[in-house]
């Protein structure tokens, strides 16, 4: 968070930054944080590196059933509406409304979408809540924006491999938008219906833990052409850490105005953490009871509480260490704010701080910090190191938006 609120203000950008419904609603998420709470979070950060907070737009992120899709669609819409609510109440401005998923009563083939006709009059539902919860507790902010639709996989990354990841199919995407545009006008919200302004779709880009599938702008000709056609639209595109360069500024070119990043950006904080690590081990030898076994603790608390990435990594023992490690669906992420993990990072942060990082070793492990520190423009301070790794993918999407040349 502190590392792209640094980017925003190099690039004097808005910070959009959203929560999913599984790590913030009204009992606290994963993340143990209510909506009320994530705003003072991310508050507390901008107001540490001097980010003006105007500037600042919270997202609610496939805010619908999901999380309580095991119940019935009756008692989960009622979680859904407080939850809805609970965003808006505490300042969310974006509110992706999703109702895609099926609940444990609803009929149908559930290998295929849930009907059209079902998700929009869930998503009129909630959208409902948000219109007069901002009417009643937020006037003093602009009326919510919404972004409809959902990509497949759901929420959590692409669980299979598969030999290609098929773009959404046009016709597809028309049928919802015409079916959700009458929910919306025969329900009286035409006027919540003028501030939709994007549409989640699949363009073909997905990570599993070791393949990328970059974005080919030929498979979605024809998707991308439907947008064209549709007023005050643009698409939102979920999954895509780690695509290059190239294939971003594609996906902008070709209306996808919203790029979602996050697995990528707690990779690049691994990856930093480890790197640093190596150094550290170089520098105090390894087996020196001082040093602070990052890797080590990272595993054991994994292996102690699986419940994050158990049903994700699938293979033999050794496959899953590795995965736990270096996959690339990271569900290493959800680990770090323990306290042995925070230990761990401080003890390396501070053993690197009292034999300070040699040059030869940060050109060895970390070179484009080591590129920066011999230009003058990186302190060769491990925070700072760690922070600047994360900056620098933030500063692909930066340049993939036209928001900064370099």
């Amino acid at each position: 968070m502190e590392a792209c609120l640094q980017r925003a203000k190099q690039d004097d950008s808005i910070f959009l930054v959203e929560s999913t419904t599984n790590q913030v609603d009204q009992y606290g998420g994963y993340s143990g944080m209510k909506p009320a709470d994530f705003v003072r979070f991310v508050n507390a950060v901008a107001e540490k590196v001097g980010f003006n907070k105007k500037m600042i737009m919270l997202g609610g992120d496939h805010l619908g059933p999901y999380k309580w899709r095991k119940l019935t669609s009756g008692e989960a819409m009622i979680h859904s509406r407080i939850l809805v609510e609970e965003y808006v109440k505490a300042g969310f401005q974006k509110i992706h409304l999703d109702a895609s998923m099926y609940c444990a009563d609803d009929q149908g083939d559930r290998r295929k979408p849930l009907s059209d006709e079902i998700v929009a009059s869930r998503a009129v539902a909630l959208c409902r809540v948000a219109e007069n919860t901002w009417k009643k507790n937020s006037t003093n902010l602009p009326p919510p924006l919404y972004v409809i639709g959902s990509e497949v996989p759901l929420p959590g990354g692409a669980q299979e491999e598969e030999n290609l990841i098929h773009p959404t199919n046009p016709e597809d995407l028309n049928r919802t938008l015409d079916i959700t545009r009458q929910s919306f006008q025969s329900a009286g919200l035409s006027h919540a219906w003028e501030r939709v302004i994007g549409v989640v779709v699949q363009p073909g880009v997905e990570y599993g833990d070791e393949t990328v599938y970059q974005y080919n702008r030929e498979r979605a000709k024809s998707l991308n052409n439907q947008i064209k056609r549709t007023d005050n639209l643009v698409f939102e595109a979920h999954s895509t850490d780690y695509q290059n360069e190239v294939s971003l500024k594609e996906l902008v070119e070709d209306h996808y105005c919203i790029l979602k990043v996050g697995p990528w950006l707690t990779f690049a904080y691994r990856e930093a953490l480890f790197a640093l690590e190596a150094i550290e081990i170089e520098l105090m030898q390894a087996g020196n009871k001082s040093l602070s076994n990052l890797r080590g603790v990272l595993d054991q608390v994994m292996v102690e509480e699986p419940a994050h990435w158990k049903d994700y990594y699938a293979g033999t023992a050794e496959q899953q260490s590795f995965k736990r490690k270096y996959s690339f669906s990271d569900r290493s992420r959800y680990y770090w704010p323990q306290v042995k993990l925070i230990s761990a990072r401080d003890l390396l942060f501070k053993n690197l701080r009292k034999h300070q990082i040699p040059l030869s070793l940060l050109s060895q492990y970390m070179p484009k910090e080591y590129d920066e520190v011999i230009r003058g423009t990186l302190v060769n301070d491990p925070g700072e190191l760690t922070k600047h790794h994360i900056r620098a993918i933030a500063g692909i999407y930066s340049r993939a938006c036209g928001l900064s040349g370099y």
